[in-house]
């Protein structure tokens, strides 16, 4: 299992990601990309610790999720079922199993003080936290032909994963009001949602 690991995450980190692997009895399983997540932790009907993390993710968000994932376990077996899943109990048990991780042999030093910053107070995904998601998504390995919102004109047309059409009107304190062209509704995005860029 660490050789697997190996491939998929920061060199310093793989021992003590397998240890916490083996300590929690996680049946870790390296799935193809998934739109919605990165990530995902259930019970099976057995008692297994299913954890599922996507493959196409960079060694640092790869990390970030296991621990994200392994937090839900570790907060469920404590606190039992009835926690919410992102709330007080899971977020002081992801800032405990993550700390140990945040030091310059494990992220690079351009990452380190964002992560510092996001674990004072995790979100339920790091994706809302859009410093972070930018400079975690400078070491994707795929060029894609994807924009951030924050970096297409106002008044540009795009195109998200599911096939929709927006057009981007303004910024509303931290988020971008785009209207979907087929219905005119206005709905809110992240400044770092990736999105296809159409030609007007």
């Amino acid at each position: 299992m660490s050789n697997v690991l190996q491939k998929y995450l920061p060199e310093h980190a793989v021992e003590n990601c397998f240890e916490l692997i083996k300590a929690n009895h996680v049946h870790l399983k390296i799935v193809n990309e998934r739109q919605t997540r990165h990530g995902d932790y259930r019970k099976d009907a057995q008692g297994f610790h299913l954890i599922t993390v996507n493959s196409s993710l960079n060694k640092y968000r790869f990390l970030i999720t296991l621990i994200h994932e392994i937090a839900h376990l570790v907060a469920f077996e404590k606190y039992g079922r009835m926690i919410k899943p992102h709330g007080e109990e899971w977020k002081t048990t992801f800032q405990r199993l993550m700390v140990p991780f945040i030091r310059p042999e494990i992220f690079p030093n351009q990452l380190l003080p964002l992560l510092a910053r996001h674990f004072r107070n995790p979100k339920a995904s790091s994706d809302t936290d859009a410093k972070l998601a930018i400079a975690l998504k400078v070491f994707d390995e795929k060029e894609t032909d994807k924009n951030y919102i924050f970096e297409i004109p106002m008044g540009s047309s795009f195109r998200i994963h599911n096939g929709k059409i927006f057009k981007k009107i303004a910024l509303r304190v931290k988020r971008y009001e785009c209207m979907e062209v087929s219905s005119g509704r206005m709905y809110l995005f992240q400044p770092n949602a990736e999105v296809e860029l159409l030609p007007n």
